[in-house]
């Protein structure tokens, strides 16, 4: 069996009255299970030379049963006014290449130097889509982490 890890510390000698030191790691398993994940997509980058609405990945990319998988998100930019819009998708919504209409819920923006790690149900109908906040070229890093 296979064993990732990820983990996180957050740190600041301001933020509260007192220092943060805050550290967890995590066991990366497939769902309902202590089975680890075992197979990535690799580390991609993808630079998008619009600000249109596009699909990143989704369950059709990545059909299972097992609602354990993990996405990893970085945007290397160091430009402030680059950011990217991440939304979870209605597959049956999306329309068009690029996306013309896209229902679903916006997670948050992802800007200059931010990263995120979130789970990712593959088993549903629903697919990742990002939206670069600028027309020019803007690359985004990002992984998936599952087991089959």
């Amino acid at each position: 069996m296979a064993t990732t890890t990820a983990t996180i510390t957050l740190s600041s000698s301001d933020l509260t009255g007192d220092a943060l030191s805050l550290s967890s790691t995590a066991t990366l398993t497939k769902g309902n299970s202590v089975t680890g994940l075992d197979q990535t997509s690799g580390v991609a980058r993808k630079t998008f030379t619009s600000d249109d609405e596009v699909l990143l990945f989704g369950d059709a990319d990545y059909s299972a049963t097992d609602p354990g998988f993990k996405v990893y998100l970085r945007n290397p930019s160091t430009v402030s006014s680059e950011y990217f819009t991440i939304k979870i998708a209605d597959a049956a919504t999306i329309t068009g290449s690029p996306a013309a209409s896209v229902g679903g819920k916006n997670m948050g923006r992802l800007y200059a130097g931010d990263w995120t790690l979130f789970p990712y149900d593959a088993s549903t109908a629903s697919d990742i889509t990002v939206t670069p906040s600028v027309a020019t070229a803007m690359t985004l890093e990002y992984m998936i982490i599952y087991h089959v």
